[in-house]
């Protein structure tokens, strides 16, 4: 199981412990319809949305993140103010969102784009492009700065040159390879991948822009992809945590309110609505995460299959695919099971309001 997955079993197990006073598995009896929440079970779910913050703050500081968000998520689960460093952080407008705003920051995107350089062309392929992003990530910001502008179309057009100067390994583009892409162009599951196919096919494309593709644009397009999902349901995560602590106050504060409620039918009727709430919200994120499972499960047996081709070519074209592929495969299949994990918590979030609605009505 990973880690994320971990998490989110012990945050389950931790809901049916705080809030049922017991294991799902020991078949605590409902309470009583005139019964109410103590002023200790409120504060165990106070507990409970506190933890379940700390767990996806936890997870986002050892992402593959950028660096940006992933320091800022430790800075919030060092600080001495505890929990309310965690909910500050969360909140719109608060540190996640101030990180996100650095990664608009120019030097920061050149840094970014030099990094994903090094890392999607191979020196196989593309050694002086390689080798200028390596020498710009190790410079300074105008060094990178330098090789964004100008500096890596100039190394692309030098590995163009030495690869239609060795006649030796010139690699022809069959019409096989034409469809292939052609049909990444439409159906790959990937956005960018498909953006990047879809240049390779451009009117008046030639081989060495199909070659292109396979050399470096297809694995660049694919880490783009990779990374706008990690950012995506980071970003949808911290707004459904943040949402959720709020909501269970309002549910704990609600209930707390028929001790002695003067209209006792009133009160109930609000805490029926506030745990609905609670339950609504838990509905909605899991479904959004049913959503990104498949997502993720259709990438990685996508690269799967990639993975196969490539290591049952003969030609170097696709044989160089083999590896990028395998690491695509295997980080996709992790999202794929973050997301399962990530399901479940929501999922066990909403038969606590449920029961939370139960209970209150009566």
């Amino acid at each position: 199981m990973s880690m994320r997955g971990r998490i989110r079993t012990a945050t389950a197990l931790t809901v049916a412990l705080l809030i049922c006073g017991s294991p799902a598995w020991a078949a605590t009896p409902v309470p009583p319809a005139s019964a109410v929440v103590t002023a200790d079970e409120a504060a165990s779910v106070t507990a409970l949305a506190a933890e379940a913050a700390r767990n996806e703050v936890t997870r986002i500081a050892k992402s593959s993140l950028p660096a940006e968000l992933r320091t800022s998520a430790w800075n919030a689960l060092r600080s001495t103010l505890g929990d309310e460093a965690i909910a500050a952080w969360l909140e719109p407008g608060g540190g996640y969102d101030l990180a996100k705003q650095r990664l608009r920051d120019t030097r920061t995107r050149n840094r970014l784009f030099c990094e994903r350089v090094v890392v999607t062309h191979p020196p196989a392929f593309s050694p002086q492009v390689n080798a200028a992003a390596k020498n710009a990530v190790k410079g300074s910001d105008n060094d990178r700065a330098v090789f964004v502008r100008t500096g890596y179309e100039q190394a692309q057009q030098r590995d163009r040159t030495a690869r239609a100067a060795d006649t030796a390994h010139q690699q022809e583009v069959a019409a096989r390879e034409r469809d292939f892409v052609r049909g990444l162009s439409v159906a790959d599951p990937g956005a960018e991948v498909r953006v990047a196919a879809q240049w390779a096919m451009r009117p008046g494309a030639t081989d060495t822009d199909v070659a292109e593709f396979f050399g470096y644009g297809w694995v660049n397009g694919a880490t783009l992809d990779l990374e706008g999902y990690r950012l995506r349901v980071a970003d949808g995560e911290t707004r459904r945590h943040h949402a959720l602590s709020l909501l269970l106050r309002a549910a704990v504060d609600a209930e707390e309110a028929l001790r002695g409620a003067s209209d006792a039918a009133a009160a109930r009727a609000e805490a029926e609505r506030a745990w609905q709430a609670v339950a609504a919200h838990a509905q909605g994120a899991e479904t959004a995460w049913r959503v990104e499972r498949e997502h993720a499960g259709k990438q990685a047996e996508a690269w799967k299959g990639v993975q196969a081709l490539a290591q049952g070519a003969a030609d170097e074209l696709w044989k160089r695919l083999a590896d990028p592929a395998g690491e695509n495969e295997r980080s996709w299949s992790r999202e794929e099971q973050d997301a399962v994990g990530s399901a479940a918590f929501w999922q066990d979030i909403l038969r606590q309001a449920r029961e939370g609605g139960t209970r209150v009505a009566g």
